[in-house]
């Protein structure tokens, strides 16, 4: 086996680690094989450090912790929960479509997929580690140091090893959609409330006008009103700007596998997309900053519904499992837990 190779070996030597810890099950996936693929050794590191709780200050958290496969790569809670069990302020984002989607987190505050892959793990509250403790880590462990050098020629260091997370994000992709088949030509791909739903979404809606392109997102940054009625507001792209014009702003999130990563918005309030479509249809909550975009839409029950129906054909299965086949070109069974 190649010292990049993760393979079958490796991935269940991980799936046991994580097994110690909170991290998901999920990860037993990777262990699927594809034919006819060439693996990137770039990605199956970045893969690997993904799922490590090793990165963690104590060894009990990975970033697949909050970043679940089977809730979207989210953690289907209202905000994440970090080591010793210290709780965040905000919902854990998807990182389906983060490879270009500008800058990272809710309120921006990293320019780049690199910069944002090292920042939860020096964070107190989320991983809790020094980089330099980290790498330092990385570079005792003699599998870790053969994988880091057949891929970067070298030791890991902090730019190499937000790179290769960066890698792995860059690689995830959410697979076509009954939308996605729909939008090519396949008129039976969506029901007719489907259908429905999307013409309400373009048009008496007005989604669209945020959640646009291929990843159903404009990658910019809005305040709709929530969580402006607080005592303690979160200032959100403000706090990175310092604009006025910026408070309570927030990103626009990728709509991709929407229905799998509740609950919603920057603080997790809204617990069901229906709550969500509710919120948009009085029109968000009013505040001096809010959007001008923002006014109530009055769309019927029977429209609600269609909406729904539609953000329901925006999920699909993903490429998780195409990221890390097994190295003897033989499908594999997932290893005992």
């Amino acid at each position: 086996m190649k010292a990049w190779g993760i393979g079958v070996a490796i991935l269940a030597g991980l799936l046991v680690s994580c097994s110690r810890t909170p991290a998901p099950a999920a990860p037993a996936l990777l262990v699927s094989h594809v034919a006819n693929r060439t693996p990137s050794p770039e990605i199956e590191l970045g893969l690997r450090l993904f799922f490590d709780p090793k990165l963690s200050a104590d060894g009990s958290i990975s970033c697949a912790t909050c970043h679940q496969p089977g809730r979207g790569f989210s953690n289907g809670a209202a905000v994440g929960t970090g080591i010793g069990g210290k709780k965040g302020n905000r919902s854990v984002p998807t990182i389906y479509a983060a490879g270009h989607d500008g800058p990272q987190f809710w309120d921006g505050r990293a320019a780049t997929l690199e910069a944002q892959a090292l920042m939860p793990i020096a964070n107190p509250d989320e991983m809790g580690a020094k980089l330099p403790e980290v790498v330092a880590k990385l570079n005792k462990d003699p599998l870790y140091t053969q994988l880091f050098q057949a891929v970067y020629g070298g030791p890991a260091t902090a730019q190499r090893l937000g790179k290769a997370i960066a890698t792995f994000e860059r690689a995830l992709k959410a697979n076509q959609s009954p939308f996605d088949r729909f939008q090519a030509g396949d008129q039976s791909a969506m029901n007719d409330s489907q259908k429905r739903g999307w013409e309400v979404f373009q048009d008496r809606g007005r989604c669209i006008e945020c959640h646009k392109g291929s990843d159903l997102s404009d990658t910019n940054f809005h305040n709709i009103g929530v969580g402006t009625d607080t005592d303690t507001v979160d200032v959100g792209r403000m706090a990175v700007t310092k604009l006025q014009s910026d408070w309570a702003s927030f990103k626009t999130p990728t709509l991709r596998n929407i229905a799998k990563t509740a609950p919603y918005m920057h603080d997790g309030s809204q617990a069901t997309l229906n709550d969500v479509v509710k919120f948009y249809n009085r029109g968000g909550l009013f505040n001096p900053n809010i959007d001008p975009k923002m006014k109530p839409i009055h769309l019927g029950a029977d429209e609600q519904e269609d909406l729904l129906a539609f953000l329901g054909a925006l999920t699909s299965p993903d490429n998780l499992k195409d990221l890390a086949p097994s190295p003897s070109g033989r499908p594999t069974s997932p290893p005992r837990r």
